[in-house]
């Protein structure tokens, strides 16, 4: 099942510059969700970082598989309306730069539930290659 741009801002709060997630390409409800983000040079950080070799933020990729993994767990019908707020970051590795014309493939997978308090991993890949990984975690909020 995909989502456009609008569908997801139906589901996450977050409004330019912050939503870091163009499109949904395929989610199952509370279990996982994949997505992209089209990395163009108008990104306002590259005004900042870095003006003279253009350097995604790797905070701001952690950000896009946060929102990607908020989908999945927001799209379930108990959770519609709700907001996810970070809880924690774990073992997060940048392995490859992500420049202006790159496109990630962000995935987060639910690894555990605990009333509002979740767990997911997260993989952004440009074609193949891994880009950003890590373990994150999350609290269920209004």
């Amino acid at each position: 099942m995909e989502l456009n741009s609008n569908q997801i801002q139906e589901i996450l709060p977050h409004r330019y510059p912050m939503q870091l997630v163009d499109k949904i390409i395929d989610f199952e409800p509370g279990v996982w969700a994949e997505g992209i983000k089209c990395v163009t040079v108008n990104e306002p950080f590259f005004q900042g970082h870095f003006p003279e070799a253009h350097v995604m933020p790797g905070v701001l990729i952690i950000e896009a598989l946060a929102q990607t993994g908020a989908v999945a767990i927001l799209s379930e019908e108990a959770y519609k309306g709700k907001i996810a707020f970070f809880g924690g970051i774990k073992n997060a590795r940048f392995r490859q730069q992500v420049r202006p014309g790159d496109v990630l493939t962000l995935r987060c997978e639910i690894t555990e539930r605990k009333g509002p308090v979740g767990f997911g991993k997260a993989v952004a890949k440009v074609g193949d290659k891994v880009a950003a990984q890590a373990e994150i975690s999350f609290v269920i909020g209004s």
